[in-house]
């Protein structure tokens, strides 16, 4: 109960305390508060936001915190109310353990954003009564003797207490004797040091041995004590003690002084001779642990020497007491005080620490906005203490003092994550000893990326050859953009811009992934009825807001050998032979038949050419491989057979090369028979009146008017030339040649898409026939008039080409 009571006591001094300071000190640059220690985790120091001037809705917007001190979290800010409030128990000790000064303070670090901000805060933590005195050894053994004197003083074991102040030793005890008692005395910190002292002469023979009780008492509240026993050993007489040359030296001493130096050598001196004057130096009691870790005393010659590094920033004074104790039967010492000053030596680094730090950052940051707050600080004194902080002068970043020690990290020229993506920012502290020493800190400054550049493609314009008949779903090309930015700004989505032709829009007839800019057919293309194709694709990237560029995309249809040729003339009903008849009278280089096909690819596959695949009597015709003419070589003899029959191929100039095949039966008469041209009968499904067709039989009606006339006047001519007694036959004769002669007169060759014959069939009668072209696709029935002879069909590849038409 005690120490809770205690702890509700000093918080009301805390408070009073904040109270005044408040009233009396309104600007004070350093917000102060007093706690004592031990105080129960959770309790409520003070309402930092309120002492600052902070607005609390605001504290967990603007991230306020503490700096952790020493690893461990003693403190924290309530967000939700701004109160300072305990964390982890306090140990005033533990924070604190020098005792050179009665003030424990933890210094902190608020720290909010938005924008940055730093308060020093300055706690002192109170000592309360919460450690008892102790003694280093529980058990002191002295040795006197008997001729000592009334008076003489005995170093004892001093107590040692954590607490400060009145919490600290007060007296000492010690237990009722009639020979001792004890003498206390002030150290030059304050502590309180027992003396035994011999108040009544000793008699080893009456009592050889005393044991004391010495106990040591604190001024706490309520008091707390500690013991040790005195084993005093009266020892036979050695009446002479050694005695030092001073009672107390003083000894100056550089800081990192080598390991094993000189730092002074101590004499004393014994009166009496022999082994009772031999001198061992040894240190006291009253000698801190921490001293003897430090320098090493030589117990012979009396040298003290460094036995550990020296820290002018951990100790600057190091007090010690040395004893000279001689080697008689009964020993007697001497002691003297030694005053080590250590001298500062700039062996500090300078230290660097990052307080703040906003990283990483936008790379469209404005112009001077703050980055980091950095604080130097430097252990070593004077102008071994004082530093200089700077950057490196090629960095787009800048230095700004804020208070002292404490640097602002500012932007001071606008950021490329394209060109520099990342920066490591080394800030280096150098201080002005001699030599000077310095340290680095690095920050790593990652910078985040902002949607400002355009997709790119590497060209503006694309032309893809396609072969015709590929596949539905074919890969026909990649076009790839390139975004410089990152993450969802560089993730670009390709797409067509939609566009119609003929009715028909991009998206029917082509696809591209939006993720890979892989563009496919969505459908098989014919050369024959589409060559080419022009459209945009765009690329976008997933930024906000989004952008875009596009590029023209030439899609050009390459033809294939895939169309075979078509025989349109001489014409034939479907699984038959032409078959004509003629003079055996034929002149030489008459022209019997003209074979035409047609092919529907381009230029380069489509040109014909013509051969005999069979030919009865080869001495007899010639074919003309360009323009597909029969002709006769010779006049028929006697001995020719009647009958001759003609194979002619057509083979297109693809690779590998198409033909069709046409059946030529030729049987030669004495005179000219009447034959029957054959007529196209057109099924009922197919529309003969379509555009084409119309067109096609407006240019046949013209044609077939000139030829008409054409022949008419030949005939006329030729029958004025022949003898009246012969009129008859060599009219008809004439009719029949002039029939034969004008087949290739009386074609139409075309290089569009289809190819027209026209034969005059019987022009003493009048009758014409007109071949009409078979469309692509299209299914037909084909008859004849009758007439004297049938027509078969003896080439299965004509045939095959007719079905496949």
């Amino acid at each position: 109960m005690e120490p809770c009571m205690n702890a509700q006591k000093w918080r009301r001094y805390v408070l009073l305390f904040l109270i005044i300071s408040a009233v009396l000190n309104p600007t004070f640059g350093v917000t102060h508060y007093s706690i004592p220690e031990e105080m129960e985790v959770g309790s409520v120091v003070a309402n930092l936001a309120t002492d600052l001037g902070l607005d609390i809705q605001s504290l967990t917007k603007r991230k306020m915190r503490l700096d952790v001190i020493a690893n461990k979290k003693y403190l924290d800010v309530n967000k939700e109310t701004g109160e300072l409030f305990i964390v982890e128990r306090i140990d005033r000790e533990y924070l604190c353990p020098s005792k050179t000064t009665n003030s424990c303070f933890l210094k902190l670090d608020a720290t909010i954003e938005n924008p940055i901000r730093m308060f020093n805060i300055e706690l002192e933590i109170l000592d309360i009564n919460d450690n008892a005195p102790h003694f280093r050894r529980d058990v002191m053994h002295l040795d006197i003797s008997e001729s000592t004197p009334a008076g003489e003083r005995f170093s004892l074991n001093n107590a040692v207490d954590s607490d400060i102040g009145s919490n600290s030793i007060k007296t000492y005890y010690l237990s009722e004797s009639e020979h001792f008692t004890i003498e206390i005395q002030s150290g030059r910190d304050g502590s309180k040091l027992a003396d035994l002292v011999l108040k009544k002469a000793l008699d080893r023979e009456e009592q050889a041995v005393h044991n004391l009780i010495l106990t040591a008492v604190d001024g706490g509240v309520p008091s707390r004590s500690g013991t040790a026993n005195i084993i005093v050993q009266v020892l036979d007489t050695n009446d002479n003690a050694p005695k030092f040359d001073k009672e107390s030296y003083t000894v100056h001493l550089s800081e990192n002084s080598p390991i094993g130096s000189l730092v002074v050598k101590l004499n004393a001196t014994d009166m009496d001779e022999g082994q009772n004057s031999e001198i061992i130096y040894a240190f006291s009691l009253y000698t801190s642990e921490k001293t003897q870790e430090t320098f090493n005393l030589n117990k012979e010659t009396g040298e003290i020497r460094v036995k550990e590094m020296i820290n002018y920033e951990d100790f600057k004074i190091y007090d010690m007491e040395i004893i000279a104790t001689d080697k008689g039967s009964n020993s007697l010492s001497g002691k003297c005080k030694l005053t080590i000053l250590i001298t500062d030596m700039n062996d500090n680094h300078p230290e660097i620490s990052i307080k703040s730090f906003s990283g990483p950052l936008k790379e469209d940051v404005p112009i001077n906005t703050v980055i980091a707050v950095v604080s130097v600080s430097d252990k070593d004194s004077g102008e071994n203490g004082e530093v200089d902080i700077h950057i490196s002068d090629d960095l787009p970043f800048a230095l700004k003092e804020s208070s002292d020690n404490y640097y602002e990290l500012l932007v001071s020229e606008p950021l490329d994550r394209e060109k520099v993506p990342e920066y490591d920012i080394t800030i280096t502290v150098t201080d002005r000893g001699n030599p000077p020493l310095s340290d680095n800190e690095t920050i790593t400054l990652e910078l985040l990326d902002v949607n400002d550049n355009v997709p790119q493609f590497p060209q503006t314009f694309y032309k893809i050859p396609v072969l015709e008949n590929n596949a539905p779903g074919a890969l026909l090309s990649s076009l790839t953009a390139i975004d410089p930015d990152l993450h969802e700004n560089q993730y670009l989505v390709y797409f067509i811009i939609e566009k119609e032709i003929v009715n028909t829009s991009m998206s029917m007839l082509f696809s591209i992934n939006p993720e890979n800019g892989n563009i496919y057919a969505l459908k098989t293309f014919d050369y024959e009825i589409e060559k080419e194709f022009l459209f945009h694709i765009e690329a976008r990237d997933s930024g906000v807001p989004p952008l875009s560029s596009n590029v023209t995309v030439h899609i050009i249809i390459m033809d294939q050998n895939d169309n075979t040729p078509l025989i349109v003339s001489p014409w034939r009903a479907h699984g038959s032979v032409v078959e004509e008849k003629i003079p055996r009278s034929t002149d030489k280089g008459t022209l019997i038949a003209k074979v035409i096909a047609i092919d529907s690819d381009s230029v380069h596959n489509s040109r014909i050419a013509y051969q005999f695949l069979h030919n009865t009597d080869a001495t007899l015709f010639s074919l003309d491989q360009y323009n597909g003419e029969i002709r006769t070589m010779r006049m028929f003899s006697y001995r020719d057979s009647r009958h001759q029959q003609l194979v002619v191929i057509a083979k297109d100039n693809g690779e590998p090369a198409l033909s069709a095949t046409v059946t030529i039966k030729l049987s030669t008469v004495e005179t000219a028979l009447k034959t029957y041209a054959d007529m196209t009968e057109v099924p009922l499904g197919y529309d003969i009146f379509s555009d084409l067709n119309l067109y096609l039989v407006i240019g046949l009606g013209s044609v077939s008017f000139l030829l008409l006339i054409t022949i008419l006047v030949t005939i006329v001519l030729k029958c004025q030339k022949s003898k009246p007694s012969k009129a008859a036959p060599l009219c008809r004769n004439s009719v029949i040649s002039e029939r034969n002669s004008t087949i290739a007169d009386s074609t139409l060759v075309s290089n569009d898409a289809y190819w027209y014959s026209l034969f005059l069939a019987e022009t003493r009668k009048g009758k014409l026939v007109v071949r009409q072209p078979v469309p692509k696709g299209a299914r037909y029935i084909v008859s004849s008039l009758p007439r004297s002879t049938g027509m078969t069909e003896t080439s299965d590849s004509a045939a095959s080409t007719l079905q496949a038409m």
